[in-house]
């Protein structure tokens, strides 16, 4: 199943169950995807929804450390529980051996020699990691690798 219908299904079952929360966290999530897809002007593939929720779970996190910085318990039990449901949505995420294995053959795949070559690297790795890793942990990997 496409996953924006599997998000539309769910925000009915949570209409059903009267779920605020999860039915908030999902309209934001819907509300993420109709934007992108107007400032496009296509209808986004399941790697495009992906990208949005992991930008949003992005987003989450920011503000959780944020709000855990400021003393505000309150925001960041809020934070959490949308984020909990945003990640309901991501595939599963990869172990550090098999990020490992996915950068070392990005590497030798693309025939990168140093450092200038991450961009090449990353582009590679973007597509087949999105919303599996966190790419900010991905890309120090890339640029430990290149450095030697």
């Amino acid at each position: 199943m496409p996953l924006k219908i599997r998000i539309t299904e769910d925000m009915k079952n949570a209409m059903r169950a009267k779920d605020a929360a999860r039915l908030s966290t999902i309209r934001l999530l819907q509300a993420g995807i109709k934007q992108r897809e107007i400032d496009e002007r296509r209808e986004l593939a399941d790697a495009d929804v992906l990208a949005v929720i992991d930008k949003m779970v992005k987003q989450r996190r920011d503000s959780i450390t944020q709000f855990t910085a400021g003393k505000r318990p309150d925001l960041v039990a809020i934070e959490e529980a949308e984020l909990a449901v945003l990640q309901e949505y991501l595939p599963r995420p990869l172990s550090d051996t098999e990020i490992d294995a996915m950068v070392d053959d990005a590497i030798t795949g693309t025939g990168a020699a140093g450092p200038a070559d991450m961009g090449r690297v990353m582009a590679q790795l973007k597509a087949s990691l999105a919303g599996r890793a966190d790419m900010t942990a991905v890309s120090a990997k890339v640029k430990g690798r290149l450095a030697r």
